[in-house]
């Protein structure tokens, strides 16, 4: 029996060892050397050839992923460990660094309990590093620190073991900042990392050797001779005494925590149901005798076994043959089941609470749903996401036979990938898909193309805008087409720290809220108005409708309809049928027909829909455009390139440091100025250009472009050129 398969031997008898086992991620900023980390150590531990190691890439086992050199898919891996004389199981999930792919950390993040913080000691903590360290700590992940590429500081920066532990102390620093200023507060100073008690490792990762403080008691070797060696190109000998897997492994047993240690605590951060029930109690005990609780957290659409969804078990145990409840989606049986390695899958029994299952059987189940033996099991809470699609594209089957097939193909897509957005129209028959950037939508086509082998013609890509408004607008009157109901709203824009409790997960969507309670207390602590916050009936996307009425008959057996009003409008808003963004309405009076027979969903939506529309045109509506932060280093001699670049696209630079002979500029540039951005900043500058970017919100389109933009996108959609004013909505 080889390595490998000894090694799933020892994994399959750890399983029910909760304290034995640990689910870790590892994140980083784009090629800071986080796939090449997770291949030695899936080679360490005896799953893979060490040679090959860091070359295989054998969690970038997608062939996009390997022509690009970059990890697009959260790939799962076990394996096993010794520390201390106990054999420990580890699964390993290795995440994408790439902006557009930034779903897949937050999907992984609910999965885990541990992260490897992966940096690259030249280029130090950057903007996607922040955002990946936010993400873990919003799940209560619990971070260590690998500082990697050491070898380059040492070769190409040619610093000394002094100079060299100046810029582990900056990183350092940094990285406690971020813990310091996202970590849940219980944790702000337990979860901080520190050389000391060996939360800090330092390597280069792709020349197979780790350094620590409790390493460096055992084997007598110091960061000056770290220097001597990789000076020398000793770094096989140094790979030999102080082994990269064992060193990062010991830090993560040591310091990141078993499930049932971490579902302790982690459990009332993801789950909102009563702690106290049976399957609450399972959950905070990390329970395998209990219900059986699932999130999945990644559905693999496999050619031959069909759809595979991937989730963490809090508790109870998952056998073959067993029914289970997804939620929203009825029922399934589990098929097969297994664990995984890269693209391998270990066909198993049984897996127990505390572990990462594969099940094939699951039909019904999309990344994030509930899995459990219990039909009404509380949902998990839905997973943050830190930007939408940005970038959209017309789809369309290159021959009309391939038409069912390709919409088929679409729906496992957004299944797969729930940061992918598809909308099918069945009246005009345009399928649009909606992605996090350019990249994100070049992967997803040629995964259509290659992978589902569907022939597709698509159009240039489209800028995904959003409306809002300016200021107050209304009391503005809808009527209902029989004339026997109206409706009063106005409308305003919400208040920025409202929109950011809304995108923070802190404000539910919806409009059935189980604690109303708290819900106005925070809407109170943001500036809203307690009467006003009282009347809360719907948060849809970054839009909230408020009913500021009193004692009006008849009202509470229409406000459904109205919310449908809202919800309609807030997806389809009155400039150019873009989704709304922050905006708050409110229904501030009615006049009601006192038959129910005139009062229904053919009279109620539209009289709701116009007094909105309307209240919206007076409140001067403005079109919003993503934007992205841009990160820019050059030399000194290619700056004025580079920013002329920027300068071009309609950016701003924001900010300009000088270090060494480097530039680092950061700008704001529009999506719609970012087409093909990455050959033409290569071109302007010989290639001399590192660059990365994060999605930073939306801006105001200029003035004087928004007429042009707004008839363009009316166009597209087959309306008529120029939007109705409050005038049209008053005379329906």
């Amino acid at each position: 029996m080889g390595r490998k398969e000894d090694n799933i031997e020892k994994a399959l008898k750890i399983v029910e060892h909760t304290e034995l086992v640990r689910n870790i991620g590892i994140v980083a900023h784009i090629d800071h050397g986080k796939t090449t980390l997770s291949d030695n150590l899936i080679a360490g531990a005896g799953m893979m050839s060490e040679e090959l190691a860091g070359k295989q890439l054998v969690l970038d086992y997608d062939e996009q992923e390997q022509a690009r050199g970059i990890t697009i898919n959260a790939a799962v891996a076990s394996m096993v460990h010794t520390f201390q004389g106990k054999e420990y199981l580890i699964n390993l999930i290795d995440t994408p660094g790439h902006v557009d792919f930034g779903g897949d950390v937050t999907r992984a993040m609910r999965a885990v309990d541990g992260v490897i913080v992966v940096v690259d000691s030249v280029e130090g903590v950057m903007p996607q590093t922040e955002t990946v360290i936010r993400q873990a700590l919003r799940e209560h992940v619990k971070p260590v620190l690998f500082i990697n590429k050491i070898d380059r500081l040492i070769n190409e920066l040619r610093l000394n073991s002094d100079e060299m532990q100046k810029r582990f102390t900056k990183i350092i620093t940094d990285v406690n900042r971020l813990i310091a200023k996202y970590a849940p507060q219980q944790f702000t100073k337990d979860w901080q990392v520190s050389v000391q008690d060996g939360r800090v490792a330092f390597g280069s990762a792709y020349n197979n050797w780790a350094i620590s403080i409790p390493a460096m008691a055992e084997t007598k070797i110091t960061f000056k001779d770290i220097v001597e060696y990789v000076k020398n190109g000793k770094q096989k000998e140094l790979a030999q005494k102080n082994q990269l897997h064992k060193i990062i492994l010991n830090m993560v047993i040591r310091h990141l925590p078993d499930p049932k240690t971490a579902q302790s605590y982690r459990i009332k951060q993801i789950w909102k149901g009563d702690l106290d029930s049976e399957v609450g109690k399972a959950m905070m005990t990390c329970d395998y005798k209990g219900p059986v609780a699932m999130m999945v957290t990644k559905i693999i659409i496999d050619p031959h076994a069909g759809e595979i969804a991937i989730g963490r078990l809090f508790s109870g145990t998952v056998k073959k043959g067993t029914d289970l409840y997804i939620s929203g989606a009825g029922k399934g049986k589990v098929q097969t089941l297994a664990m995984m390695v890269g693209p391998d899958r270990i066909p198993v029994e049984e897996v127990t609470a505390g572990n990462i299952a594969a099940i094939v059987g699951l039909k019904g189940a999309i990344a994030g749903a509930t899995v459990s033996s219990l039909e009404n099991m509380v949902p998990f809470e839905p997973m943050i996401h830190y930007s939408e699609p940005v970038v959209t594209l017309a789809i369309e089957a290159k021959h009309t036979a391939d038409l069912p097939r390709l919409i088929e193909v679409l729906r496992d897509i957004s299944k797969a990938d729930p940061s992918i957005q598809v909308d099918i129209n069945q009246e005009t028959g345009e399928h649009l898909i909606s992605g996090m950037g350019e990249l994100h939508l070049d992967v997803t086509l040629y995964r259509i193309k290659n992978d589902y082998k569907v022939e597709v013609e698509t159009s240039d890509p489209i800028v995904v805008y959003r409306e809002t408004v300016e200021k107050k607008g209304g009391p503005f009157e809808g009527k209902s087409p029989n004339k026997h109901n109206r409706f009063y709203f106005e409308v305003e824009p919400l208040k920025p720290e409202v929109i950011q409790a809304i995108e923070d997960g802190d404000i539910p969507q919806g409009s059935k809220f189980k604690d109303k309670k708290s819900l106005v207390e925070l809407l109170v602590s943001k500036g809203i108005d307690r009467d006003e916050a009282k009347g809360l009936v719907c948060v849809e996307g970054t839009n909230m409708m408020f009913d500021v009425t009193r004692g009006i008959q008849y009202l509470d057996e229409t406000m459904e309809l109205l919310i449908e009003a809202f919800v309609e409008v807030m997806n389809r808003g009155p400039l150019a049928n873009e989704k709304v963004f922050g905006v708050k309405a409110r229904l501030v009076d009615a006049k009601l027909h006192e038959d129910s027979i005139h009062r229904g969903p053919a009279q109620v939506i539209p009289a709701g829909r116009n007094a909105i529309y309307g209240a919206m045109c007076e409140a001067k509506r403005v079109l919003l455009e993503p934007v992205q932060r841009v990160f820019i280093n050059v030399p000194q001699e290619e700056m004025g390139a580079a920013i002329n670049e920027i300068q071009q696209r309609r950016g701003i630079i924001e900010d300009m440091k000088q270090e060494g002979e480097e530039i680092s500029l950061t700008a704001k540039v529009p999506v719609a100025g970012m087409f093909g951005f990455a050959s033409a900043i290569r071109g302007a500058t010989g290639g001399k250009v590192l660059w990365s970017f994060e999605n930073a919100g939306y801006q105001k389109v200029p003035p004087e472009l928004q007429d042009s933009i707004v008839r363009s996108i009316r166009e597209r959609k087959g309306l008529r050129p120029e939007p109705y004013d409050a005038d049209y909505y008053a005379s329906m």
